[in-house]
């Protein structure tokens, strides 16, 4: 890619929308040849990586052969070469009629720069717990992530209430150089003496 922000979108429908030869092209084309591919259900070997890659994107198209993905948003860090693609999609998987799962997810693609061109070195799709599950528990798996989180911020709520002088104790113990405020189980700030 000579331009990734611009360039991105396209490479990403090739990949999920594109008949196997254009599919298997787009992976020649721009990933690197030791490129590395992680998601919360697989992730490549360090061996023989690109076509592991190519393998993990077949199975994709199998599994959905008619996916929808809407790219939302695209940020370049250049001075970093890392490219954070927001998208959401849906994905029908073949075996269970008529169950759509729309999901939301950030890819992250470090590049490389070879040539004067960018080049994708790894791939780290990144989805919510209430996002992924519903490729493994169609119906109402996502629900009960969500009232699992639900619950669980109440407990952070008492955790802080009953153990806030641990909190305390922690800022006093390992708070950085310069630090000069603690604060209560109520939110409120309380100034430390000057250390000088």
């Amino acid at each position: 890619m000579e331009n990734p922000v611009d360039e991105i979108s396209g490479v990403i429908h090739s990949l999920t929308q594109d008949p196997t030869p254009q599919q298997m092209d787009t992976i020649e084309t721009y990933f690197t040849p030791d490129a590395t591919f992680t998601h919360p259900f697989c992730r490549t070997l360090a061996s023989d990586s690109k076509t592991q890659i190519t393998y993990i994107y077949r199975w994709y198209k199998i599994m959905s052969p008619n996916i929808d993905i809407t790219i939302k948003s695209v940020a370049f860090d250049k001075q970093n070469l890392t490219l954070y693609v927001s998208m959401s999609q849906v994905f029908k998987l073949f075996i269970v009629p008529f169950y759509k799962a729309p999901v939301s997810l950030v890819t992250v693609l470090q590049l490389e720069r070879r040539d004067k061109k960018y080049y994708i070195a790894s791939q780290n799709d990144l989805y919510q717990t209430d996002e992924f599950v519903k490729f493994v528990a169609p119906w109402g798996g996502a629900s009960l992530v969500r009232l699992w989180q639900l619950v669980a911020t109440p407990f952070c709520v008492l955790g802080v209430w009953l153990l806030w002088p641990l909190g305390v104790l922690f800022d006093l113990v390992v708070r950085p150089e310069g630090t000069q405020k603690v604060v209560g189980a109520r939110g409120e700030v309380k100034e430390l003496g000057n250390k000088d």
